[in-house]
């Protein structure tokens, strides 16, 4: 019984291996917001879905790190569908506490921006089949708000 079950193992993993999976990349990082205790950050992440129907996206998982050290993660769940033949543009939001920019002065001080690494993970929720992880990474340069981003009134 064992062989069996492994070769079942075996013959599903190869299966899901030769699926054809949609395409995902992090098109642009930018400052969203300023707040009394966090700074927002919103990570652009464009999805190309090679099927003629919607999937399902179970959740989006996002890792920034800076200076090798990780300043925020979390995770977004029920994020909707992917669009079917198509793509589909995801806006992760990253909240970063104003405490952790502080630690940072160093890279800052030099050109008031943060060297970042962003890494978006999204969980594609294939029925009947099993989860898919797209793993996708970028890095670049968030420019800090300046003191009058901090105080300017929204119209």
């Amino acid at each position: 019984m064992c062989g069996v079950v492994e070769m079942v193992k075996h013959l599903f993993s190869d299966t899901v291996e030769s699926i054809e999976k949609p395409e995902a990349r992090v098109t642009d990082v930018d400052l969203k917001g300023v707040g009394a205790h966090s700074v927002t950050y919103l990570a652009k992440v464009n999805v190309s879905n090679p099927y003629c129907i919607p999937i399902p996206l179970g959740e989006i998982r996002y890792v920034l790190k800076s200076s090798g050290r990780e300043i925020a993660s979390g995770t977004i769940y029920d994020t909707g569908s992917l669009k079917g033949k198509g793509d589909t543009l995801l806006y992760v939001e990253i909240d970063v506490a104003n405490s952790v920019l502080v630690t940072l002065v160093k890279d800052v001080a030099v050109d008031w921006d943060i060297d970042y690494e962003v890494k978006v993970t999204l969980i594609i929720d294939f029925p009947l089949i099993c989860d898919i992880s797209i793993p996708v990474t970028r890095n670049g340069q968030i420019k800090l708000p300046s003191l009058a981003d901090v105080f300017k009134k929204k119209t």
